[in-house]
């Protein structure tokens, strides 16, 4: 867990002023400008977009990197392009099909670790690459994966309801690979234990344990918990002292840390010790860090203080939640 004290105050500021919850609210932007939203007839908003196909859904989700994540480190931006759209599949409670690739490098040479991790990560993690676009002549490096996969019961950001807990689940057997502030734990990891980890999730849905998820992404873990609270139109009150967390972590940097393997749930407080024993059984820590509230406020604390992070009556985040001013239907 993080250790204490906690400059309660200033966490809050810096959560609220970090270039990732920014990057996360330009996000509105575009939503605006597209006419999407949570209420769309496939919501937007989530980690992918669910789409209805017989008994049950179409999970299609893609992501694009950093330039200078990219060209600093390129054969770990190729493994997160599989990774991290894997993960998203797993937290709509779904299992990978496929994914597509399209990189642009100034030069074979350029390319090739991109694409050596890209493969590596979709080897381990047993999921094909199946296609994709390649441009080598181009000014600079970059790199987007889309994927597309399947859920029998769905994990979504707006079905947090007020009265259930917050679980974090995390896997700590890593360490940051710098100079970012991702927390690597999968690429020296056997693929049959990624895979196995990743099963909880889908596990979880179609038993009825949860029915809201996040992976935790670029945003962090209170960043990722605002976007949740925002779909579901909920508040989060979140205890900083019962988050998962390696021994000697700077608090400040966790809270804004990028992990392998991290996910946020809303679990009824009954269903608590069993959701939390999943994890456990297979080492990654879990724990309630928090409740889920009916104020649209996220707020940070522990014993000595609270602070307010985010209050989504006033501001929206992603724009894709209940419209700043209304009620949660």
């Amino acid at each position: 867990m993080m250790q204490g004290p906690f400059d309660i105050p200033a966490l809050a500021r810096m959560l609220r002023e970090s270039r990732a919850l920014g990057a996360k609210a330009d996000i509105a932007t575009a939503t605006a400008r597209l006419g999407l939203s949570g209420q769309s007839t496939v919501p937007v908003g989530d980690d992918c977009a669910a789409i209805p196909d017989g008994d049950g859904y179409l999970l299609f989700a893609i992501e694009g990197f950093m330039n200078e994540f990219v060209a600093g480190d390129p054969w770990f931006a190729g493994w997160c392009g599989a990774m991290v759209n894997i993960s998203d599949i797993a937290a709509m409670g779904g299992r990978p099909l496929a994914v597509v690739d399209a990189v642009w490098a100034d030069g074979e040479d350029k390319a090739a670790p991109v694409l050596d991790g890209l493969r590596a990560a979709c080897e381990r993690f047993g999921v094909p690459v199946v296609g994709g676009h390649t441009n080598i002549r181009a000014d600079r490096g970059q790199l987007s994966v889309a994927i597309l996969g399947r859920a029998k019961s769905l994990l979504t950001s707006f079905d947090a309801r007020p009265g259930e807990r917050l679980v974090a689940a995390i896997d700590l057997r890593g360490r940051y690979r710098e100079p970012f502030s991702n927390w690597e734990a999968a690429t020296d990891a056997p693929g049959k234990r990624l895979r196995g980890d990743l099963e909880l999730l889908p596990r979880i849905a179609e038993a009825g344990l949860s029915r809201a998820a996040k992976d935790i992404s670029q945003g962090g873990i209170v960043g990722t918990a605002a976007m949740l609270a925002e779909g579901s139109g909920v508040g989060l009150a979140i205890d900083l002292a019962a988050i998962p967390a390696p021994e000697g972590v700077d608090p400040a940097r966790w809270l804004m840390t990028f992990p392998s393997f991290g996910y946020l749930l809303a679990v009824r407080p009954e269903n608590v010790a069993e959701v939390t024993g999943l994890f456990a059984e297979r080492g990654i820590a879990a724990a309630d860090i928090g409740a889920i509230t009916a104020d649209r406020r996220v707020t940070v604390a522990d014993r000595r203080a609270t602070e307010l992070v985010w209050d989504l009556t006033e501001r929206a985040l992603l724009g894709c939640g209940p419209q700043v001013g209304e009620q949660a239907a």
